[in-house]
């Protein structure tokens, strides 16, 4: 029997608000053809910690009425994340043998079980604003798939949804998670494709706390190697599509200076 896990619980900044559910009433869709400005924030290995205080920092911002929506794309160190399912049965090492690997364990705030986090893997966190589109984190997930459908179809991947679970599977295999929160309306969190990761880092959970199913990556399917900006264009082209974004680099200077190190401006 291995040891119970003691899970150190980070604690999400204070601007964070209560997630809403959804609400039928008072949607609100965009016009065909109407973009909103929006910043693409590309980063390299950023702590997750670090990265989750920026989504929250650009949330409060755009839930008070002077930011603006973004994309965040970035990778992190190996973490291993539980979201508000807890998933704590899921977990299948010790606290010691987690930081043996090098690897964080970190409670938060979005829905959804038990993931992995590591290089190799493409994360995206789109931070905008459902009131301007559909208030309905149902529908909202479901287009989170549909992006990373479309992604994968560039690389021609047919990407497949499974009823009564959340996420994106190839050939029966998981190719990339999503767990999001919204407060007021505004998202964080979102969703996580395997490009090039080392699968090994798999072993050490139940993913997402399904079990008896496998999890794969690009790179695999294709048996090439992919580089993560070939997987960025693929998904930054298909999230401004779905979530209809007109999206802008971010100019340097205005990351912040704690995540400028691992900027990437192309």
């Amino acid at each position: 029997m291995r040891d119970a896990v003691s899970l150190p619980v980070a604690e999400a900044p204070q601007s964070a608000a209560p997630a809403l559910q959804p609400e039928p009433a008072q949607e609100s869709v965009p016009s065909p053809g109407v973009s909103f400005p929006a910043w693409l924030i590309r980063l390299g290995v950023t702590p997750y910690r670090a990265a989750w205080a920026y989504q929250e920092r650009l949330a409060a911002a755009l839930r008070a009425g002077h930011g603006r929506e973004a994309l965040l794309l970035l990778e992190h160190p190996h973490t291993y994340t539980l979201g508000r399912a807890r998933g704590a049965d899921h977990l299948l090492r010790t606290p010691g043998q987690y930081a043996a690997l090098g690897a964080d364990v970190i409670q938060i705030d979005r829905g959804g079980d038990v993931t992995y986090h590591g290089p190799g893997q493409l994360v995206a966190y789109p931070v905008i604003d459902l009131s301007r589109r559909q208030r309905d984190l149902h529908h909202y997930v479901r287009t989170l798939e549909a992006i990373v459908t479309d992604a994968l179809a560039a690389w021609g991947l047919r990407g497949e949804v499974i009823a009564g679970l959340t996420g994106v599977w190839v050939d029966g295999e998981k190719v990339a998670a999503i767990g999001i929160k919204a407060a007021r309306w505004v998202t964080t969190h979102g969703f996580a494709l395997n490009v090039d990761p080392d699968l090994a880092y798999f072993r050490h959970i139940v993913p997402c706390g399904i079990s008896g199913r496998g999890v794969t990556s690009v790179a695999r399917l294709l048996g090439r190697r992919v580089p993560m900006n070939e997987a960025a264009e693929y998904v930054t082209a298909a999230v401004a599509r779905h979530l209809a974004l007109a999206l802008e680099p971010m100019p340097v200077d205005q990351v912040p200076c704690q995540l400028r190190e691992s900027y990437l401006s192309g």
